[in-house]
């Protein structure tokens, strides 16, 4: 029977290394994927990942299990690609312009909306970025990201309906209008 989370973690904090190592594998690819998201960078993104493995190994002891781990997870993630993102603004900006993503001949329709809505993330301010991603790429409830981010809920709905409908307007409402399902916490 493989142990939760919250077990291995744990473990983790008492200085089992494999159970650290566990965690850190299991959990990996959606922590790449929360920081890619909030970044739109992939090369920031490995950087943003592998400051929040970091973060999490040294930090493991200060868990303290109110919350699950998931969520205390997604917020040193969440965290390390917004620091991340600070950094990279402090950088100097090549002097060569972006190239514009466009449909070719070859490509599925898959790829070009992913690039689609890659493109249109990244445009989006750090605070909605993070708020989108946590909630659709995540699949996190709202009491979850207020946790992880620190901000109150009604602030989380903001971002998330505000970040949504910029992404819509940047790369069209193709489908109209569409119910979403979310968790309501009280």
């Amino acid at each position: 029977m493989t142990d939760s989370d919250e077990v291995l973690a744990a473990r983790a904090a008492r200085g089992e290394r494999a159970a650290l190592e566990t965690l850190l594998a299991r959990h990996l690819d959606q922590i790449h994927s929360v920081c890619r998201r909030v970044l739109g960078h992939p090369e920031d993104a490995l950087d943003a990942t592998q400051e929040a493995l970091i973060a999490i190994a040294r930090g493991i002891v200060r868990f303290d299990g109110r919350s699950r781990f998931t969520t205390w997870m997604y917020r040193v993630a969440t965290n390390a690609a917004l620091d991340e993102g600070r950094r990279r603004s402090r950088r100097p900006i090549a002097s060569e312009s972006v190239p514009e993503w466009s449909a070719g001949i070859d490509e599925t329709a898959a790829v070009d909306a992913r690039l689609d809505v890659d493109q249109a993330l990244a445009a989006l301010p750090p605070d909605y970025r993070a708020a989108v991603a946590l909630r659709d790429l995540a699949g996190l409830d709202y009491a979850e990201i207020a946790d992880v981010l620190d901000i109150p809920i009604g602030t989380v709905r903001s971002r998330i309906a505000r970040g949504r409908a910029a992404l819509a307007d940047r790369i069209g409402n193709r489908e109209g209008p569409t119910e979403r399902p979310t968790q309501r916490s009280s």
